[in-house]
């Protein structure tokens, strides 16, 4: 069984490996054994982030843990997967368009039984070892941003690291609304915005949530598209690096798999699927 639906991985593997730097095809002399392909490592490592397993128990004959790691490690360096979850964000601006009128700010905390450098004392899980997402969504839900960080982190201290993901795709100062929890309702929150010149819709301390949806749900079915991902709802990375890393993984796929489904109702193209994927 696939990780994920073909009509979403072919689009995601064939702009990765156009970001991949060319190497020769064997050794000159012939005496080495042959470079594992980047696809079946990159379709076994979306199986660990997809399914959270082991490396170990991902890995076969045509294909080891310690290459999975090796390959997953030079990728890092390259930066490759940055680089796709940004051309997939672009991708679908310019085909659907990003909502930035709205933002919405929230952080979600999961998992960590192996501790690590984004792993600290989860406020909801008994003292247990955890990590938090602090995620950057705009009107739709698209992931524009995430800051890792240990579970004992609050809320608002990574405001300001998690608007910067933002860069310079910002509106004009005054033409964003950032909408926050009640987690966020403090007059440094209210400074860092100001500096920025975005408005704020802070739920206040205190009073009932209101019986009816706001504008921020979209960030919570943001916040389970990421915990599908098993290897981000249990993390058992200890490297920031390596979780900056399938959280890239992550947005690329949420993203292309949206703009897929949104591209679907409004064009037409020739491998367009017959029922909405």
């Amino acid at each position: 069984m696939p990780a994920i639906q073909s009509c979403f991985i072919e689009p995601i593997w064939d702009q990765f490996s156009a970001l991949l730097p060319t190497r020769p095809g064997s050794h000159t002399l012939g005496c080495h054994r042959p470079r594992v392909s980047d696809r079946l490592v990159f379709d076994k490592l979306v199986q660990v982030a997809v399914f959270g397993c082991a490396y170990w128990r991902i890995a076969d004959a045509t294909c080891s843990a310690t290459t999975l790691r090796r390959r997953r490690d030079e990728w890092i360096v390259l930066g490759v997967m940055d680089q796709l979850a940004q051309i997939a964000e672009e991708g679908y601006d310019r085909l659907i368009g990003l909502q930035l009128d709205d933002i919405v700010v929230d952080g979600c905390i999961t998992k960590a039984p192996c501790g690590g450098e984004m792993a600290g004392r989860s406020p909801v899980d008994r003292g247990k070892q955890g990590t938090k997402r602090s995620i950057l969504v705009d009107g739709a839900g698209i992931p524009l941003g995430v800051v890792p960080a240990p579970a004992n982190r609050n809320d608002s201290p990574l405001l300001a690291s998690t608007l910067d993901t933002l860069a310079d795709r910002a509106l004009p100062p005054g033409e964003t609304t950032v909408h926050l929890d009640r987690g966020y309702d403090s007059g440094k929150t209210r400074t860092e915005l100001d500096r920025r010149g975005l408005a704020s819709c802070i739920a206040k301390v205190g009073k009932p949530a209101p019986l009816r949806a706001t504008s921020r749900w979209v960030v919570e079915r943001t916040n389970a598209w990421h915990n599908a991902f098993k290897k981000l709802a249990w993390c058992t990375e200890r490297r920031g690096l390596v979780i900056r890393f399938y959280l890239a993984l992550a947005n690329a796929i949420i993203i292309v798999r949206r703009l897929v489904r949104e591209a679907w109702k409004r064009y037409r193209w020739d491998t367009r699927p017959r029922r909405c994927p």
